[in-house]
Formats: structure tokens, sequence, C-alpha cells
């Protein structure tokens, strides 16, 4: 048996599957190949992957569906392959358990890159970590902030904000997730208020050339960035 760290890969389109094999071989993994979704949790519960790729199109069940019961197993990171412009599909994947989201056509980079940044958050960020990030130093235990030396003030509740995008360093946040996280519950659909908070965030910590730390998803959400 390979000893590469095996990523379970499913879609129905074989080109796909091949390229896919190819980049995550080079990268240093062994991909668990599958063409539909029943396969692909066979595949899951025998081989046990340390992370999976879905395509939201597959021919039998969908890919919010299979997230949905990967999920249900434990918290492998998983990331869905999505086509371009279909924004409800990637929200509700995210709402089902996906960590990330890559659009069609994607560069293997691209791909490797977010894969990564998923295994890496799978151990979680330890409650008291001093995050850095590009002059930028998050004390989580002091709830301070510093860019490039300097002390950077922010509200209670852009702490909070930052602090979990932080925390979620280079996954996609959605609305939806912020919200309820930062505000609660009840504040699920107020996209203004989050809106408002990440413009305050960008005048403290950003560059005047553009956003640095936080990035948007346009129609999705945040993610940081650095």
């Amino acid at each position: 048996m390979s000893s590469r760290p095996p990523v379970l890969v499913c879609d129905d389109e074989p080109q796909i599957l091949r390229a896919l094999r190819v980049i995550l071989r080079d990268a240093g993994y062994e991909a668990l190949l599958a063409s539909t979704g029943e396969e692909a949790l066979d595949l899951a519960a025998v081989r046990n992957p340390e992370a999976a790729i879905i395509d939201l199109v597959l021919p039998d069940i969908d890919g919010v569906e299979v997230c949905r019961r990967l999920r249900e197993w434990g918290e492998m990171p998983i990331i869905v392959l999505s086509a371009v412009g279909d924004e409800d599909a990637k929200v509700r994947a995210l709402a089902a358990g996906a960590d990330d989201y890559v659009t069609k056509p994607f560069g293997p980079r691209e791909l490797i890159a977010r894969l990564q940044a998923v295994l890496r958050r799978s151990g979680g960020e330890p409650e008291g970590a001093v995050i850095e990030a590009d002059g930028l130093v998050l004390d989580l235990a002091a709830r301070s902030v510093r860019l490039h030396g300097s002390e950077v003030h922010l509200t209670p509740k852009e702490f909070d904000l930052l602090r979990v995008l932080a925390r979620n360093r280079g996954r996609l946040m959605t609305h939806r997730e912020l919200l309820t996280t930062v505000w609660g519950a009840g504040y699920g659909e107020d996209t203004q208020v989050l809106r408002a908070h990440v413009a305050n965030l960008r005048r403290k910590i950003e560059p005047a050339t553009g956003p640095r730390y936080i990035k948007t998803d346009p129609g999705v959400g945040y993610r940081f960035a650095a």
C-alpha cells in the first residue's frame, strides 16, 4: 500500500479524474478515485482518506449530500469543485460541512495550496496562540493586534471577527458562519453588519493598495488570506 497521504477524489468526468490523479501524485499524495457519490462514500469508509475533493455535480447523489454524509463520520477536510457562478451550490456545500471550494477550471497550484491549507487547519489553532501574518500579529490571549510593530485599536467585535478569520486562515467562511459565530444565531442574515465591520477592519489593517489580509469571495463570504 502507498505511504503517500490518501486523498479521496470524486468527479464523473474521466479527464478531470486523470488530471487530479497526476496533480496529487506530483504533490506527494495518493488519489483515491471515484466517479459517483456512492463509490466515494464506499472508498471513504474503507480507506479513511486524510482529505476529500468532491465535485458538486455527480450522476447519482449530488456533491452536497456527499459532503453532508462525510461530515457525519468525522472532521476530514473537504474541498468541493464547482462551476463558475454557481454561488448557491457553493453556499449549500459549505453549510453541509465543506471547508473550501475551487472553481472549475482550476490551476494545479491553487488546488494544492487549498488542500494543504485545509490539512494544516485540521489540527486546530490553540486558543492562546499568537498568529503572525505578513506584519500583522494577533495575540489571542491578550486580545491585542499589532501591525508592523504598532498597536492597532480594535473594538471587541472587530477583534472577534479578525480572530475567527485568522484562526481559519485560508478557509472560506460564509457570511452566515461569520455572523452566527461572532454575533450569534439571531444575526445569521444581517450581512450589512458584517460588511460594515469588515470595512472598518480593512481601514485599520489593510494597505492603501488594497486588501492583503481579508479577501472577499463575492456572494459567499471572506477568507483570511495571508
